[in-house]
């Protein structure tokens, strides 16, 4: 007899679609936040005690200062492809679903300006061990930025700027200007080499026509060949 407890969708006991977790890690992260909150427990009675009020600190000692990005966000990085996710993925920010998914937050965004303004919010950069704070500039980065600048400005008013769409029109024309060199000389080859056949068969004698042989003869002589007329049709130029 068939199992009753079964059906097309698997065993009513089957779980293994729901998120498994690490006992051990997340034990230690249970410990350590313990041992945290006592030590800040004594800091505050402490505190307390002296008649003081007492400050959390906001970000991690070992916490770096903001630091700009050095590439451009992927967004077209998961564009026409399938993910596997977990049932009840799409209810809700937390755990990875569909969408753009933070590592360091646990979180899922659906939409990429929620996940840029994620990318940029205090929660965020608190996670990856930064603070909003920025960085000083020194006085040797404020001289080489205004360098930079000045550099810049001038490629801007000579034109040696690189521009992208400028390039390209240059080379269509490069390869056009390229293109009629190569059908004038295929031209003039050809001329060349009917004015050499004109001049053999003439000193053949099985063609007779004047001295001054030009293209519309030439063309003339091969129409009259592939005809079948060995000497042509003569020419009728006066001189």
């Amino acid at each position: 007899m068939a199992d009753s407890k079964g059906n097309v969708y698997g065993t009513a006991g089957d779980t293994d679609f729901r998120r498994t977790w690490d006992r051990d890690e997340w034990a230690a992260k249970a410990k350590e936040r313990e041992a945290k909150e006592r030590a800040e427990g004594k800091l505050r009675a402490e505190a307390k005690a002296q008649g003081k009020k007492y400050y959390r600190e906001p970000t991690p000692p070992d916490a770096s200062m903001i630091e700009a990005r050095r590439e451009r966000l992927n967004l077209q990085e998961n564009l026409n492809k399938t993910t596997l996710v977990p049932a009840g993925a799409g209810v809700g920010k937390r755990g990875k679903g569909a969408g753009f998914y933070c590592e360091n937050c646990d979180l899922t965004f659906k939409d990429s300006l929620q996940w840029v303004d994620h990318l940029n919010s205090k929660q965020h950069l608190h996670a990856i061990g930064q603070t909003s704070e920025v960085e000083r500039a020194t006085l040797e980065q404020v001289i080489q930025r205004l360098q930079w600048l000045r550099s810049r400005k001038r490629q801007q008013e000579t034109g040696e700027e690189f521009d992208l769409q400028k390039r390209l029109a240059e080379r269509a024309r490069t390869e056009e200007q390229e293109r009629l060199e190569r059908r004038q000389k295929r031209k003039a080859h050809r001329i060349e080499k009917k004015q050499l056949e004109v001049k053999k068969e003439k000193d053949a004698g099985g063609y007779t026509a004047t001295t001054d042989v030009d293209e519309d003869d030439v063309d003339a002589m091969a129409m009259a060949r592939m005809m079948g007329f060995a000497g042509g049709f003569g020419s009728t130029k006066k001189n």
